[in-house]
């Protein structure tokens, strides 16, 4: 474990923001989240008050929120805009998508790995900022999630040099780079594969940075790291396999009036 005490938020941010600013001068374009999967009860809310039930096939954007019901879970894919007509064009906040099931006659093309998340049960999470660039040689992408309560797991795909994905918690921020891995909003966060840099005000009130290598996990209890045991090493086998689903670009959506079922591992399937 690495400790270095530093001024929270500036040890994360302040590096990685330096580095894309030539990137990002390049043309910036809003991404969206897609949410791909939705057992339970889950709402959203565009930072009015308002809350909405969440349903697969919702595209949102940057100044959403995010609540999940105590047994819920949700899975998002974070990146650019996926093709649908009820969401083209994606306005600033959130799509014109109905909040009833998508339902109509979809097509594909292949897609890249995109950057997933899932997000537990009582969770809250934030969309801060999500954007992306195509600078004519990589692509940029800068993602900033705000989890207020809960935890969420994170499939985070490898990022080019001038891209960052940050998630800030009450106490803390957390940066990543190809990695999958779980954080918990009280700082508590498992590495399962590449590492996690971690600046919380640690149970001694001073900020510290810790590094959160592959396999293991921190508490913000103790302020240390330990190896991930093997019953949570088989269970974020388990879920990461599911995140790290390369999903489908939808190119042509007609509305029908059967249900379109869309597997977040699959994709459309016919009705029965």
């Amino acid at each position: 474990m690495k400790h270095t005490k530093v001024p929270i938020f500036a040890a994360l941010s302040g590096v990685v923001l330096s580095l894309a600013v030539g990137a990002f001068a390049q043309s910036i374009h809003p991404g969206v989240a897609t949410v791909v999967r939705v057992a339970g009860e889950a709402t959203y809310s565009v930072g009015d008050g308002k809350w909405h039930p969440l349903v697969a096939g919702k595209l949102l954007a940057a100044g959403a929120v995010i609540k999940t019901g105590p047994d819920a879970t949700v899975d998002l894919v974070l990146g650019k805009t996926i093709s649908m007509p009820q969401a083209s064009p994606v306005p600033n906040r959130i799509s014109d998508a109905s909040d009833d099931a998508v339902r109509g006659l979809v097509s594909y093309k292949p897609s890249v790995e995109q950057n997933t998340v899932r997000m537990t049960g009582g969770t809250i999470l934030a969309i801060d900022k999500l954007t992306v660039s195509d600078t004519g040689v990589d692509s940029v992408s800068d993602t900033e999630l705000d989890l207020r309560q809960g935890a969420i797991y994170n499939s985070v795909k490898k990022l080019s040099g001038a891209s960052q994905y940050l998630i800030k918690i009450p106490n803390g921020i957390a940066g990543v780079r190809g990695t999958l891995f779980y954080i918990s909003a009280t700082g508590e966060c498992a590495a399962y594969k590449n590492s996690i840099v971690l600046s919380i005000i640690g149970s001694n009130g001073k900020p510290d940075t810790v590094v959160v290598g592959e396999g293991t996990r921190y508490s913000p209890q103790t302020g240390s790291t330990t190896p991930l045991p093997p019953e949570m090493i088989n269970q974020l086998d388990q879920i990461f396999s599911a995140l790290r689903t390369t999903y489908q670009e939808i190119v042509n959506f007609t509305f029908d009036s059967t249900t379109c079922r869309i597997s977040p591992t699959s994709g459309y399937s016919t009705p029965p």
